[in-house]
C-alpha cells in the first residue's frame, strides 16, 4: 500500500514533492485537493479516515469499469493508499476549459454508447449487480448478482434501504413498503440487455475536461437497467433537454418510462432519507403510496 509520497514519486519521478495542496470544495463524503508538485505538474487528491478506505477501492474499481467500455472519458487513477492516518486516492487533475458547442448532444450519446456495451465482464453469478459492493456517496451499496432486474432492485436497492428506514416509518408504510417490494413486478419490466450504470447521475458527477468534451467522475457503477440512470438524471435536475433527445435518439426509449421513473428514484431518495435525514422522508412516502 502506497504512502503518498510513494505514489506521487512512483507516477511524477524521484524526488517530486507537493509544493502547494488547496482544498476543493462540493463532495459529501471525501475532502479533496488540487495539488502542486515541484516538478510544476498537478493532482488531485481525495482523502478520508483510515475506516473508509474502501470508499477508493471501489471507486478506482467503478472508474476502471467505465473506462473499459471505451465510451467516455473517466479521469486516470494514479494510486489509492494510506499515509499518517487517513486514506486517499490520488489520481489525474482535469483543468475545465467549459463545454464545447453541442457538449449535452455528446454527453446523451457518450451515456447511450456506455449502456450499449457488454457487461459479461463486470458480474459473475447473474446478470445484474457488479463483482464487488460499492458506495452511492457515504452509502454502502450492495451488488450481489441476481439474473432478474426486477428481484435485483427488489432485493438489492429498496429492501435494503428499507431496512434502515425503518426508523422513520410508521407501520401502514412499513406495511405498504412491503407490499411493494411484492408487487414490482407490476410497475417494473426485464430489458432486453442488461447495461453498465454510472448509478449516482446527478449533476455533480460529470464534468467538461479541458477540451470541453463530457466526463464522469465518482460513480456508484452496477449492471442493471438503463432506466435507473436516466431517472436519477431528472431527480435533482441540470441536465439539458438535448442531452435527452439525443440519449434517446440511440438507445430508444420504452413506453411508460415516465410511470416507472419515481419508482427508480425511490432507492435514491431512500438513501438520502438515511444519510441526511427527516427531511427527505415526505418524498419517500408519498412514491410508496403512488406504487400501492
Amino acid at each position: 500500500m502506497y504512502s503518498l509520497a510513494e505514489a506521487i514519486e512512483d507516477k511524477f519521478g524521484k524526488g517530486v514533492t507537493v509544493e502547494k495542496k488547496t482544498a476543493v470544495h462540493g463532495g459529501d463524503a471525501n475532502d479533496a485537493y488540487a495539488l502542486l508538485l515541484s516538478d510544476g505538474s498537478k493532482a488531485f487528491l481525495k482523502a478520508n479516515s483510515l475506516s473508509n478506505a474502501d470508499f477508493f477501492r471501489a471507486e478506482k474499481e467503478g472508474i476502471d469499469a467505465i473506462r473499459s467500455t471505451g465510451t467516455i472519458r473517466v479521469p486516470e487513477i494514479y494510486a489509492a493508499g494510506t499515509d499518517d492516518g487517513y486514506s486517499f486516492l490520488l489520481m489525474e487533475h482535469i483543468g475545465s476549459a467549459g463545454k464545447v458547442r453541442g457538449f449535452w448532444d455528446k454527453l446523451g450519446r457518450k451515456l447511450a454508447a456506455m449502456h450499449k456495451a457488454g457487461t459479461a465482464d463486470f458480474v459473475s453469478g447473474g446478470k445484474y449487480g457488479f463483482n464487488a459492493d460499492n458506495y452511492i456517496g457515504a452509502g454502502y451499496q450492495k451488488n450481489g448478482c441476481r439474473d432478474s432486474w426486477i428481484k435485483f432492485f427488489a432485493e438489492q436497492r429498496l429492501e435494503v434501504q428499507f431496512k434502515l428506514t425503518e426508523r422513520y416509518f410508521d407501520s401502514d408504510i412499513i406495511k405498504k413498503a412491503g407490499k411493494l417490494l411484492d408487487t414490482l413486478d407490476r410497475f417494473l419490466y426485464e430489458p432486453e440487455k442488461p447495461s453498465l450504470l454510472h448509478g449516482d447521475l446527478w449533476a455533480g458527477n460529470f464534468m467538461s475536461d479541458e477540451n470541453g468534451n463530457p466526463m464522469f467522475i465518482d460513480p456508484a457503477v452496477y449492471v442493471g437497467c438503463s432506466e435507473a440512470d436516466i431517472a436519477m438524471t431528472e431527480l435533482f435536475g441540470g441536465f439539458d433537454r438535448s442531452f435527452y433527445t439525443a440519449y434517446f435518439d440511440e438507445m430508444g426509449k420504452v413506453p411508460g418510462y415516465e410511470d416507472r421513473r419515481d419508482l427508480y428514484n425511490l432507492y435514491h431518495l431512500t438513501n438520502h432519507l438515511n444519510l441526511f435525514g427527516r427531511s427527505y422522508l415526505l418524498p419517500v412516502v408519498r412514491i410508496i403510496e403512488r406504487y400501492q
